[in-house]
């Protein structure tokens, strides 16, 4: 369906000496929906910061999501729910009882299932337009490198250090976003990592290797909402990367403190001895 669209700026705009005042602009929006697809994202396009011509940069992007369980479950929900045309999800783990109580996209006939094809199924029923392409293998470097090369965005769902300096290099190297969020006991994190940007810095200039030990869900604990907010919100940056609009948190790291439901905001900066993307 072609959209026509109308607009009617104020005379100063044409200039006197072409154009009547006042002038009348058409501008024509050239989409790819049909009626369906129209008015499932209605909602979505009645905001002019989206609007038709950004929901279809929803349905024309690919985003690779590195790991199901709690960051990534809501992230995959809100994006397939949003309109995202090609997902690809990753994760080798299966699905288990104790994952139930914040990995909202399983469900207790999915245990024993690979997580990928759980997500898959019921990312279906949310939105049976979307197409998703499931990896339950741990992709060596060369293979996560053509993965990252292929997608619009990335989001870092994982739970491990090793995984994380990975997904890192890999998106520095074909400059592809990277939209890092982590969470654990009554705490989360979230900051966008955008090498297309000369004044971003890399996940490894805020972490670098240290070899210090890793703490995990399994041995801390997290609430369930936690996990929630952050990933809905790595889902939010995600939209505004694609869609090109707002302020992402690319330079900024926010820290959540659940228990007092505060958030605290740091600045970050390039490390130029950073292994990864220093000069």
């Amino acid at each position: 369906m072609d959209l026509t669209r109308i607009l009617t700026p104020a005379a100063p705009t044409c200039p006197q000496s072409l154009v009547p005042s006042p002038c009348i602009v058409v501008a024509v929006i050239i989409n790819h929906m049909n009626d369906e697809q129209l008015l499932r994202y209605n909602r979505q396009i009645m905001l002019p910061q989206i609007d038709v011509e950004g929901q279809q940069k929803l349905l024309d992007a690919h985003v690779l999501i590195i790991g199901m369980g709690g960051l990534g479950s809501p992230a995959a929900i809100y994006l397939t729910a949003a309109g995202i045309g090609a997902l690809t999800l990753v994760d080798f783990d299966r699905v288990e009882l104790s994952n139930l109580q914040r990995q909202i996209i399983h469900h207790n006939d999915d245990i024993g299932s690979p997580k990928v094809d759980s997500a898959k199924r019921n990312l279906l029923h949310i939105n049976p337009d979307a197409q998703i392409t499931t990896i339950d293998i741990r992709p060596d470097q060369q293979a996560l490198e053509k993965l990252v090369q292929q997608a619009d965005v990335v989001l870092d769902a994982s739970d491990n250090y090793d995984t994380r300096f990975a997904i890192n290099a890999a998106c520095v190297a074909h400059r592809v976003p990277l939209v890092s969020g982590a969470a654990i006991r009554f705490e989360g994190q979230i900051s966008v990592f955008d090498k297309r940007r000369h004044d971003s810095p890399c996940y490894n200039c805020l972490y670098p290797v240290s070899g210090d030990e890793e703490q995990t869900c399994s041995e801390n604990g997290i609430v369930a909402p936690v996990v929630g907010i952050i990933g809905s919100m790595q889902a939010l940056e995600a939209i505004k990367i694609i869609c090109a609009i707002g302020e992402t948190l690319a330079g900024r790291l926010l820290i959540l403190d659940a228990l007092s439901m505060s958030w605290r905001s740091m600045q970050l900066k390039p490390d130029p001895a950073c292994p990864v993307c220093g000069k």
